[in-house]
């Protein structure tokens, strides 16, 4: 680890101290232990990766008012620690490419940002996906569930970003895309599995809203 990826991951602990909305600095240290992981099994500028994959949000819309499609935190960061404006823009490329806007979404088109891209990606998914899914969700007055609104289908990044139904949509407007998006073989092969597990908690999320798991237990005393 050089010197500026440790003051980044400082400046990512600090930056989202009062951050609960599953965009936190813990997504941020799996993101970045999820690059390093991928990037043993590919050919990549290693510092790269860890810088675009340590301030992937800092920027990121959901979190700051202003300058996010400027990349602004990032850019000033960098800029502090006499980082090289050729090597700024390389981050700030991966950045802005790494994001999930439903059918505005790209590969990037490098190595280095398809690796970031398949690291924030796999924290959506699984059990931190869903736990993530449910904080962000409570954070920003989303209800549960509403069996009366259907979740849509082939959004624009617009359209993605204007939260009009519950958080069990969102699992149907991204979580359970994602599996198919991976760009790494290392990371398609992790997110079969947490794809599976997603489905498990469907199912029993909606055997016990239903009341199917009562009437299950029910039918078993008679």
């Amino acid at each position: 680890m050089t010197k500026i990826v440790e003051k980044a991951l400082l400046f990512a602990e600090e930056f989202f101290k009062n951050e609960f909305s599953g965009h936190d600095y813990y997504h941020t240290v799996r993101v970045y232990n999820n690059s390093m992981m991928i990037a043993q099994s590919e050919e990549c500028d290693v510092e790269l990766v860890s810088l675009a994959s340590i301030l992937h949000d800092v920027d990121d819309y959901k979190i700051v008012d202003e300058g996010s499609e400027e990349l602004h935190n990032a850019k000033t960061f960098l800029r502090a620690n006499n980082y090289s404006e050729e090597r700024i823009e390389l981050i700030c490329r991966i950045i802005s490419q790494i994001s999930f806007k439903a059918n505005d979404s790209v590969i990037p088109d490098t190595i280095e940002g398809k690796i970031v891209q398949d690291a924030d990606r796999l924290d959506a998914l699984g059990a931190i996906g869903i736990a993530r899914t449910f904080a962000y969700g409570g954070n920003h007055n989303i209800p549960i569930y509403n069996p009366s609104i259907e979740y849509r289908e082939n959004m624009t990044a617009e359209e993605y970003r204007v939260q009009t139904g519950s958080t069990i949509n969102h699992f149907y407007e991204k979580l359970l895309l994602i599996k198919d998006l991976m760009n790494t073989d290392t990371a398609k092969d992790i997110a079969e599995a947490r794809h599976e597990y997603m489905l498990k908690f469907l199912e029993e999320f909606y055997k016990e809203w239903n009341g199917q798991d009562q009437q299950s237990k029910i039918n078993k005393k008679h």
